[in-house]
């Protein structure tokens, strides 16, 4: 998540503010009146247009926000969500979307909307990140990852309103993965009204700290560190959410977070380790789901940086890893050895691609025709377990061990969610463990955000990799509408990054989820967690005398 967007004095604001909505019951009641969902994360935004991922992103959006389209989750395709429905024009330059009518936004204690959602809430959301005239482009730091990976700012000519009902979205040229983009959680619909509040009064920096959407759920509580609790939506527009409040606890990490999943302090386990799968299988009174995830989990090289700026050590870095080990000591047959960016799944993953061998004695040779034989780089691992990876510090240390078997000496640096992203980006590091996942079937989606010279700008290209020729290739694959095409230019994208080898692609993980028996309805999403609107307790079963 991005660590620049706000300051902390938010928790304190929230603890103050958000409490003052009334409370169903007290903590106790939650079994009756609702569940609680274990997660282990840091949070810097509860607006997912200025997060870069995390749990503002996998857990947060679909609770608070709706977006205007979004993607199914069985069948990977867009379905429809605040816009009822959709034109592409001007050969995919030109998009228009018709709204829901009646869609209410959040009734919370610090906002009561006196209006439905329209256009204006639309066009605000948008332009908020795209125009950087914006009278809210700035507020809590005018950084929007995601969006500013793409360009998008460069790319949208214009968000205008039609009428109440109708808004469109005119680019500077076609773009075949626009309708994905603006599917993702990065993209909520705000409430302009309650913009236009906050400015009367001087505190616009509260729209990210004090959310309002037209999602299932709002905030009530948050407690750094602690819990955020969210309260139902009794005005939301799909039907009335089957529990009162939801509980998403951020108090434990890794063995703390199964221990509560198993004495019945958690209900819900999102990501569990994969070396916790056995105890979980063998629990009577537990589910597991595993469905393939959208993601990827790689190790960046600091290409800004001598010697990592030549991809021939980067090459021979890449022969000393041994992969197989990562996937049976980490994923635990919950992962596959990547041989690309692009996961599996994906419809542009080249089937030619092949996993780097495993070659300590070819990643020696190289290394002492460069005269690069006693090399001492450093590793900067975050600590926080990931849907892509449950266990950085571990997977470290076995790079570690791996790399000094061709006399590597690599010191790993543990860092902090927030305070990693402003490390990585000063270019200190050599390495650094990291991954991505994201909510849309558009190869684009990991391409640009990941490794484009654009994403160094919005701090998500870790490699700090600027290739003109490839940022061609990327815009190349937008301009048709035929996917036949598109495959041909990711085809080339993923070669040269074969070659250059800017970031080495480890693992694709299983999206797992843990919960107790009587929970129901909770669905997991390949591209991040979904709605927990349909959820519910199922009541015991009266034993018969």
């Amino acid at each position: 998540m991005s660590g620049r967007a706000l300051s902390w004095g938010i928790a304190l604001v929230l603890i103050g503010q958000a409490a003052a909505a009334p409370v169903p019951g007290p903590a106790r009641d939650i079994r009756q009146s609702g569940f609680v969902y274990c997660v282990n994360g840091l949070l810097n935004t509860f607006n997912p247009q200025m997060a870069s991922g995390g749990l503002t992103v996998d857990t947060l959006s679909a609770q608070l926000y709706d977006r205007l389209l979004a993607v199914d989750p069985y069948t990977y395709r867009l379905i429809p969500e605040l816009a009822q429905s959709w034109e592409v024009l001007d050969n995919g330059a030109t998009y228009r979307f018709h709204l829901r009518r009646n869609v209410p936004f959040q009734h919370t204690a610090w906002f009561a909307p006196t209006r439905a959602l329209n256009a204006d809430d639309v066009v605000f959301s948008f332009a908020r990140m795209f125009d950087q005239r914006h009278p809210y482009h700035e507020v809590n730091g005018g950084d929007y990852p995601y969006f500013d990976s793409l360009q998008f700012a460069d790319s949208v000519q214009s968000v205008v309103k039609l009428d109440n009902d109708t808004v469109e979205f005119r680019l500077n040229a076609p773009d075949a993965s626009f309708l994905w983009h603006i599917a993702t959680h990065y993209a909520p619909v705000l409430s302009r009204e309650y913009a236009e509040q906050l400015s009367q009064a001087g505190r616009q920096e509260q729209i990210d700290r004090q959310p309002v959407g037209t999602g299932p759920f709002m905030l009530n509580e948050y407690r750094a560190g602690q819990y955020i609790r969210l309260l139902r939506n009794d005005r939301y527009w799909k039907g009335l959410p089957r529990m009162e409040q939801v509980v998403i606890d951020l108090g434990a990490g890794g063995i703390g977070r199964l221990s509560k999943l198993l004495t019945g302090e958690c209900d819900v386990l999102a990501y569990p380790a994969a070396s916790q799968l056995t105890i979980l299988r063998d629990d009577p009174r537990l589910r597991l789901t595993l469905r393939p995830g959208m993601n990827i989990a790689y190790l960046a090289f600091n290409t800004a940086k001598p010697p990592l700026d030549d991809a021939r050590v980067r090459h021979a870095i890449a022969l000393s890893i041994n992969n197989q080990r990562l996937m049976q000591s980490i994923y635990y047959g919950t992962a596959e050895t990547a041989a690309s960016i692009l996961p599996r799944a994906s419809w542009a993953y080249d089937n030619d691609a092949r996993v780097t061998e495993y070659s300590p004695d070819k990643a020696r040779e190289i290394l002492r025709s460069l005269g690069r034989e006693h090399l001492e780089l450093s590793l900067w691992v975050p600590t926080a377990s990931q849907s892509y990876n449950p266990s950085p510090l571990k997977t470290a240390e076995l790079i570690q061990a791996d790399l000094a078997q061709v006399g590597i000496t690599l010191t790993i640096v543990p860092v902090e969610g927030r305070f990693q992203e402003a490390r990585l980006m000063a270019k200190n590091h050599d390495l650094t463990l990291a991954g991505w996942s994201t909510d849309s079937n558009d190869p684009d989606s990991f391409f640009r955000p990941l490794l484009s010279c654009a994403a160094i700008r919005s701090q998500t290209n870790y490699a700090h990799w600027c290739q003109p020729r490839f940022d061609d290739l990327l815009r190349a694959a937008l301009l048709s509408q035929q996917l036949s095409g598109r495959m041909d230019t990711y085809r080339n994208v993923q070669k040269m990054l074969e070659q250059e080898l800017p970031v080495l692609p480890l693992a694709s993980s299983l999206r797992l989820q843990a919960y107790r028996y009587d929970i129901k309805g909770l669905v997991l999403s390949p591209f991040g967690n979904a709605s927990f609107a349909g959820v519910y307790r199922e009541a015991p079963q009266e034993q018969k005398p």
